[in-house]
């Protein structure tokens, strides 16, 4: 981890950053004496034109292809161009290559670029502006990659510029990213308050199209944080005064009337959701259909439109229009294949399935559930990512460490104020006779003092280098293990995939039946080293919980389950508690336990047989329980069955594997909930599993 104090100290408003300064003044007065080149931190003659013409093809003509071309074309022709000149050279290929191309890879590279180039500028407000630009586009590229972490110490750099130069511009860069992870993270509350400020800050801006276009952008960011948070009249309030903005300012900037309509779509498609929270169906439905009339025009915002037209499909669920809910699914299906949207893939799923609950096709329902489930779980493992990152730990952290480097530069120069008085001393007592054999001492005394303190920082760099080394050793283990899950799991898919085929493009029963041996090992292979992953992850990481309300919870596992169930012909009779109950947990951890419990239920219980499931109110928390008749467990092995690959796995009634993980992961997560697991069973008469989870641990 770098330290940004280091590398940003040249700046600092201390006497050795005047030092700097100085040097670096005469060092650039004799180059550009000796080269006649007269860099004031702008772009050079040559280049404006060029600046201008790739602007024009950006914004106005909207040919970003072109305008590159054009860029690397006519740059060519600039002869030794200057330090401005060569930082937005890369700054238009780092836009071109993460909006246009989406090759973060290579925009991450032009933003290393852009940040070697800003170090070499030629006075402290280039600097400011460059770096902070270089270091929030570094930033941007690395939070695209979801490597949150890095992403935001990136963006701490922007911000420590701003800081250290009191520019309100950069600011509101940084507080703007700021709001925008937290509203990633479901920080809808904190998310408002950092967007309110960068509103404030935004006004530090040229007063351009651009930053008119972002202030309209916060303000609907604000009302769609209090609209996510449940704040229905203040996330109105600032909707409205959103569309107000860009009204009020349509005829300011009438030259792109077609991004003040984009702006427009965006707030009304935000409006017609919260119109639908509020059951107001009719303004929902006119607002939304506003909303995808103008994002859906070519160059408009295409994938706001396909969310809003989820939103709209949702309208039409909810006020059971099913031929029109079909319609509209069928129309996004056809975008979708063309613009991929995860997002609005996943919804499109969930409510395909919706629509098939409702045709009673059980099995498109079905079919469209599953692809939801995996497509969902896909999101909410980048959402976690996300949520591990805590920004303002961050932010404090890396203030300390500010503050520790700013001690340190003080004591520096402090130290060489006493080492100075000490030479003149020591100079002074040389001459003195009388005093020359204490100076002796004096000086003996010191090597010894030398000597230890170079002992202790020696024990102390060992010390630091052997924790550095278990830290690295940890790393890659963890790096290995997920290398070669992922290395497994694609040979495994493709080997269970071929044999699914082969088996149906075969008619000899002796290699059907060997086919499907390979097929069920590999897929066994896959759930086991699934299994293993999330026993190490559950060991390793803590949990983010929030209040969640336990009845819902649980029903949306028996629903999920009841599939399963039906296969057998079984059934889950849920009883939940009488009145909703919410508790302080991790909702994805707590829905994994009460899953496996459920399908361990189904898979050692008979075919016919009857699982029940119920919740009850239970010193200061809740107690679910999941209870089968099936065959049983030993008493031999159920001191057994929660230790990690224990002997105690057994087949289930059809046959199904199992592999002696479930039960120890659902103890790990309970355990770090503060509850407990513990089973009542008899052989052939069934299992009763219990887990106590308190209302706030």
């Amino acid at each position: 981890m770098f330290s940004i104090p280091h590398r940003l100290n040249k700046f600092k408003l201390s006497q050795c950053r005047r030092v700097y300064w100085l040097a670096t003044a005469l060092l650039l007065f004799f180059f550009s004496c000796k080269n006649k080149v007269n860099d004031t931190g702008g772009y050079s003659a040559s280049f404006k034109p060029i600046f201008d013409t790739v602007t024009l093809y950006n914004t106005t003509w909207k040919n970003p292809h072109k305008a590159i071309k054009y860029l690397d074309s006519a740059y060519k022709f600039v002869k030794a161009p200057l330090v401005g000149d060569r930082f937005r050279y890369y700054a238009f290929h780092f836009l071109y290559n993460r909006k246009e191309l989406h090759n973060t890879k290579a925009a991450i590279a032009y933003a290393d670029s852009m940040l070697t180039i800003a170090k070499k500028s030629v006075n402290q407000k280039q600097y400011q502006e460059q770096y902070a630009e270089a270091s929030f586009a570094a930033g941007d590229a690395y939070s695209d990659l979801q490597q949150y972490d890095e992403a935001y110490k990136y963006f701490y750099q922007g911000y420590y510029i701003g800081k250290s130069g009191l520019d309100d511009a950069i600011l509101a860069e940084y507080t703007y990213r700021m709001g925008m992870m937290l509203f990633k993270q479901g920080h809808f509350r904190e998310a408002a308050n950092y967007f309110k400020i960068s509103y404030k800050q935004s006004f530090a801006y040229h007063d351009t199209f651009l930053a008119f276009y972002q202030r309209q952008e916060l303000i609907d960011n604000i009302g769609e944080s209090y609209k996510n948070s449940g704040d229905i009249d203040s996330a109105k309030l600032y909707l409205q005064k959103a569309l107000d903005y860009i009204n009020d300012n349509a005829q300011r900037f009438n030259d792109d009337p077609a991004k003040l309509e984009i702006a427009r779509g965006v707030v009304y498609g935000n409006q017609g959701d919260l119109a639908l929270l509020t059951n107001d169906h009719a303004r929902a439905e006119e607002l939304l259909k506003k909303s995808i009339a103008i994002n859906l025009l070519p160059r408009n915002d295409n994938r706001d439109a396909q969310l809003t037209e989820i939103k709209l499909a949702r309208l039409y669920l909810k006020t059971n229009r099913v031929n029109e809910l079909f319609n509209i699914l069928q129309t996004l299906r056809t975008q979708l294949d063309t613009l991929k949207n995860e997002e609005a893939e996943t919804s499109w799923n969930k409510l395909m399935s919706s629509y098939y609950v409702n045709q009673k096709n059980e099995d498109n329902a079905l079919r469209y559930l599953k692809s939801y489930s995996a497509l969902k779980d896909s999101l909410s493992k980048r959402a976690l990512t996300l949520k591990r990152t805590d920004i303002s730990q961050q932010q404090a952290s890396l203030d300390k460490q500010d503050k520790i480097e700013s001690l340190k530069d003080h004591n520096t120069l402090q130290l060489i104020y006493i080492y100075l008085a000490v030479l003149f001393s020591v100079m002074a007592v040389i001459i003195i006779f009388l005093v020359f054999r204490n100076l002796k001492r004096s000086k003996k005394d010191v090597i010894a003092v030398k000597k230890l303190n170079n002992q202790i920082k020696l024990q102390k760099a060992e010390l630091e280098s052997t924790l550095e080394d278990v830290n690295l050793a940890t790393r890659e283990k963890d790096r290995i293990l997920r290398a070669v899950a992922h290395d497994l799991r694609n040979p495994l898919g493709g080997i269970a995939a071929l044999s699914s085929v082969m088996a149906d493009d075969t008619n000899n029963e002796e290699q059907i039946s060997l086919i499907n041996l390979v097929k069920e090992t590999s897929f066994n292979s896959l759930e086991l080293i699934n299994e293993i992953l999330e026993a190490a992850n559950t060991a390793s990481i803590s949990f983010n919980k929030e209040w969640v309300e336990i009845n819902s919870l649980v029903s949306n596992s028996v629903e999920l389950l009841r599939f399963k169930a039906a296969e057998k012909k079984q059934e889950i009779i849920l009883t939940p508690l009488d009145n909703p109950t919410e508790l302080l947990i991790n909702r994805e951890k707590i829905w994994r336990v009460m899953s496996n419990l459920i399908s361990n239920a189904i898979k050692f219980s008979p075919k016919g047989a009857v699982i029940n499931v119920y919740l009850t109110e239970k010193d200061n928390g809740v107690e679910l329980c999941v209870e089968d008749h099936g065959i049983g467990i030993p008493n031999q092995l159920q001191t057994q069955v929660f230790n990690m690959f224990t002997d105690a796995k057994r087949s289930g009634t059809d046959g199904e594997k199992s592999f002696g993980l479930g039960l120890s992961i659902c103890r790990q997560i309970v355990e770090k909930h503060s509850g407990k697991i513990w089973l009542k069973s008899e052989v052939n008469d069934g299992s009763t599993f219990h887990v106590y989870l308190p209302t706030e641990a």
